[in-house]
């Protein structure tokens, strides 16, 4: 394949950055978007150009450090983490735009690196349990119904990606956060904090700069792990109750 691509450059934060395109020729249609990135830069180091900073870890889609912007979406056209995406998604000839994340509260490190604390600030805030339970209970001791362990488990599956932040036109992070909310809240160890918990994890994401919720539903279209878009109406719901309560 030969392709562009046009990468968002920025040498810190303090600077302004621009668009630069870059020609690869022959790069195979089985080869991750990562890795061409990676054969990329290579090029660069060869030439003496400062290669281009971009997050990954994992690259199998568990990790959730591979974040960009491909041609307007958040980790390219198909519904996945932007490391299990390949070239043959994209033509022969074709011009591939990547940016960072887009919002306040994800500002530009370095080129397509963003700092993405915010969501770890959230959770310091109250997506844990504190209560002491003492040694690990008999795993039977607290019955769980199969519905509430399943919704659980998949509002679990959020990896902090912020892919619904990049593509809700407001910034939002309330898929985000209301993941983690129901994950905690499904459960019966969840249950003597889900009140405040609530309550102090939006207040930080208040903080932090993130948008409001208006329901566009962009956010569940780019999760890549399909969080449903109820996991808010969960939220709000437990925000209604612990405001009931005086939190």
């Amino acid at each position: 394949m030969k392709i562009t691509v046009k990468v968002w450059r920025q040498a810190s934060s303090d600077v302004a950055g621009q668009m630069v395109s870059y020609p690869l020729d022959d790069i195979s249609p089985d080869t991750s978007f990562l890795e061409m990135l990676d054969i990329l830069n290579e090029q660069l180091i060869a030439q003496n150009i400062e290669p281009i900073a971009f997050d990954s870890d994992c690259r199998e889609g568990i990790c959730g450090m591979c974040g960009l912007v491909i041609n307007g979406s958040a980790h390219g056209p198909l519904r996945t983490t932007t490391c299990q995406l390949h070239m043959r998604t994209f033509q022969d000839g074709e011009t591939i735009t990547i940016e960072p994340w887009r919002a306040e509260a994800f500002p530009v490190l370095k080129d397509l690196v963003v700092d993405r604390g915010a969501f770890d600030r959230i959770i310091q805030a109250g997506g844990y349990i504190s209560v002491n339970t003492g040694s690990a209970p008999e795993a039977h001791a607290a019955p769980v119904p199969k519905v509430k362990a399943d919704r659980a488990f998949d509002a679990a599956t959020c990896i902090g990606c912020g892919a619904c932040v990049a593509s809700c036109p407001n910034a939002s992070a309330m898929l985000f956060l209301g993941a983690k909310i129901t994950h905690l809240g499904e459960l019966p160890q969840g249950q003597p904090e889900r009140d405040a918990r609530v309550v102090k994890m939006l207040n930080q994401h208040d903080f932090e700069g993130f948008g409001g919720c208006t329901n566009v539903g962009a956010c569940a279209d780019a999760c890549p792990k399909e969080i449903p878009l109820d996991v808010i109406s969960q939220l709000n719901q437990d925000l209604r109750r612990s405001l009931v309560k005086g939190y």
